[in-house]
């Protein structure tokens, strides 16, 4: 599977996706992800930041809003197009393109940081973004990204739930398991089944790799790793929607903080000998 049948299943995704995350229904997006993204993220204040995978929009929005002077691409034209339509009517400065995330359209060190919110694992080859997000980046700056947990979200993932539907566990296999050219059919966990009923599921090309496979890969791309964040809705948020109680057991995304020691595939400084 390539960048065009990945761009395809976005595509067919893209407004549905639109319409059922702006309704509230990516609940996991909306109160676990972004926020401890947004969290773990560096001050951006000023910076001129590049956001890849950006869908509809939303958490470039949010980075604007914290005073970055905000580029965005996406595979999908019409996540693009709604993008564009809330800047026109809300303008925060934001550039939107159309665009591949492994072929970024942009000169070398054009940014200060890049983003990339639960978008890199769906990419055919990671590496060849990870090394575009280097090559755009200027000296010194950051890469911060969110992904499935390759731990908890591998091919095979079962919630298993006491009588009461409260969460006891996550049974997980196929761990070492390559799903290239897999495509998952699924909708948002709030949707009820009369909804559900009602609107096509989504079907989304899956690109699993093992944590120490992406370790390899962002290090192998020229970053250095600062920091990792697997965030959980906690028992003390009080939400008992079923999704966040799942990340009180195990994560299910994990957030990588990598800054730019290099230029994507130079060879690394030899060490010196005593």
């Amino acid at each position: 599977m390539d960048s065009t049948d990945v761009a395809r299943h976005w595509e067919a995704n893209a407004e549905a996706w639109t319409r059922q995350a702006r309704n509230g229904f990516d609940i996991f997006r909306d109160a676990v992800n972004t926020p401890a993204f947004m969290a773990q993220l560096p001050s951006i204040q000023g910076k001129e930041g590049l956001d890849v995978g950006c869908g509809e929009g939303s958490n470039t929005r949010q980075l604007a809003r914290r005073g970055a002077a905000m580029m965005a691409v996406d595979i999908a034209p019409t996540f693009v197009r709604h993008a564009q339509e809330t800047e026109c009517k809300e303008p925060l400065g934001i550039e939107f393109r159309v665009g591949d995330g492994m072929a970024l359209p942009f000169d070398e060190a054009s940014f200060d940081f890049v983003t990339a919110f639960m978008s890199l694992m769906d990419m055919p080859d990671p590496q060849r973004a990870l090394r575009e997000a280097n090559r755009v980046l200027r000296p010194g700056g950051f890469l911060q990204f969110s992904i499935l947990h390759p731990c908890f979200v591998p091919p095979h993932r079962k919630v298993l739930r006491r009588r009461d539907g409260k969460t006891r566990a996550i049974e997980i296999g196929d761990y070492f398991a390559s799903t290239t050219g897999r495509v998952d059919t699924w909708w948002f966990s709030m949707l009820s089944r009369k909804q559900r009923k009602k609107v096509a599921p989504f079907q989304t090309p899956i690109f699993h790799r093992t944590l120490s496979q992406w370790i390899d890969l962002v290090i192998g791309a020229g970053f250095a790793i600062e920091k990792l964040g697997e965030p959980t809705a906690g028992a003390a948020s009080g939400r008992r929607e079923a999704v966040l109680e799942d990340t009180e057991v195990a994560p299910l995304s994990l957030i990588v903080l990598a800054t730019k020691r290099r230029a994507a595939g130079a060879a690394p400084s030899p060490v010196p000998t005593p």
